[in-house]
């Protein structure tokens, strides 16, 4: 591929709605000094304005609390115990917010750092959860700065590796484009740094048992990750209608290198975010429960709207916010969506305006029971 060609697959970077960039430890933090390559950072912060400017969402994922914390409390080379990377990661952690803080307010963005465990992605209520903070945070136009929360996590509950993280945050969020900075610009058939006859792989569309054998190597191995993560993470995120590329984070602005052509590897999706979630809500064999709306309401879902409380008329059954559920009218059943509140939640609210929700409920989460992204029409009728 030539460099016109690796720009025009750098569209799907600078048009994402909503675009995931993982940094790992190895980029931000000096191995040998525990200090942050500060000036690296700078320039990538350069490029995360260039993209909000342009009316981008962006999360980060970002490693080095561990490497920032080992470094503080002298606990030298080697590998830590479970308790001594807990208690870096501690003392690190506040260090890398500090530094992002610093760095990202200095150009006018907001900040926030979410830290996440295995269970906040696996656990549904955990997810919806972690799901509605980060949808707000961006709303809010805030850059959230995730990593996962070493403090707290056990062997036996943790993700170990930030590229899967990253991954999964995409698929939470439903975000376009995933890009994973790493110390070398892509999967290749072979680790370079020892086969001179390794080809380079620009571009994935199908991850098979040959792609799979040529991450079998140690081909990124700095830090918790290494290519088989970041497959790992390819697999999710290609699932979930996302495009993931693995570029270099070796050179300054590196999304702006990505965009300018500089080679990477892209894993490109046969669908997209939308039409993911969308198969998935419609694909539902069993919804746990049914509403009942009104004419209007009905109108206004064919029209591509949202469905709001006063348009219920009865609520049927027994499920939980974010439960999938059967939308009918006239005793035909029209779509499916997720429910933004419970059946309990939804009979008081049931017929009323949005402003009165919160003092009905003692809360509001939506002024929606569904919101449109989250609704499938099953008939054009």
């Amino acid at each position: 591929m030539n460099q016109s060609e690796f720009r025009e697959h750098a569209r799907r970077l600078s048009d994402a709605r909503r675009l995931i960039v993982k940094v790992g430890s190895a980029l931000l933090v000096d191995a040998k000094t525990g200090r942050i390559h500060r000036s690296w950072l700078e320039s990538l912060a350069d490029d995360l304005v260039r993209a909000c400017a342009r009316g981008q969402q962006v999360i980060v994922v970002s490693s080095g609390a561990i490497a920032l914390g080992r470094q503080h409390l002298q606990l030298g080379a080697g590998r830590l115990r479970l308790e001594e990377s807990q208690a870096a990661a501690a003392v690190g952690q506040i260090r890398l917010a500090r530094v992002w803080q610093e760095i990202l307010e200095a150009r006018g963005l907001a900040v926030a750092q979410v830290l996440l465990t295995l269970e906040d992605t696996e656990d549904r209520q955990r997810y919806l959860n972690a799901r509605a903070t980060l949808d707000t945070l961006l709303r809010l136009k805030a850059v959230p700065v995730i990593n996962e929360n070493d403090t707290v996590a056990t062997a036996e509950i943790r993700y170990g590796d930030n590229d899967r993280l990253a991954a999964r945050v995409a698929q939470m969020v439903s975000a376009e484009c995933l890009v994973l900075l790493s110390d070398i610009d892509g999967l290749y058939s072979a680790d370079p740094s020892r086969d001179p006859n390794a080809q380079f792989i620009p571009v994935v569309t199908e991850l098979n048992a040959d792609i799979e054998a040529m991450a079998s190597g140690p081909v990124s191995g700095v830090g918790s990750g290494g290519m088989m993560t970041k497959i790992a993470a390819a697999r999710i995120a290609l699932a979930a209608g996302a495009s993931l590329v693995i570029a270099s984070g070796r050179r300054s602005s590196p999304l702006r290198a990505i965009e300018d052509g500089e080679r990477c590897t892209w894993f490109l999706p046969s669908v997209t975010p939308r039409a993911v979630r969308k198969q998935w809500i419609a694909g539902t064999l069993k919804p746990k429960g049914s509403v009942f709306i009104d004419a209007g309401a009905a109108r206004a879902l064919m029209d591509g709207k949202s469905l709001l409380p006063a348009g219920l008329l009865k609520v049927d059954g027994n499920f939980e916010r974010g439960d999938t559920i059967s939308v009918r009218a006239e005793d035909q059943e029209i779509g499916r969506g997720l429910a933004a509140y419970s059946s309990t939640e939804a009979s008081l609210i049931m017929g009323r305006r949005s402003a009165e929700i919160e003092g009905l409920l003692g809360y509001c989460s939506r002024e929606e029971m569904i919101h449109r992204d989250d609704l499938v029409m099953l008939t054009d009728a």
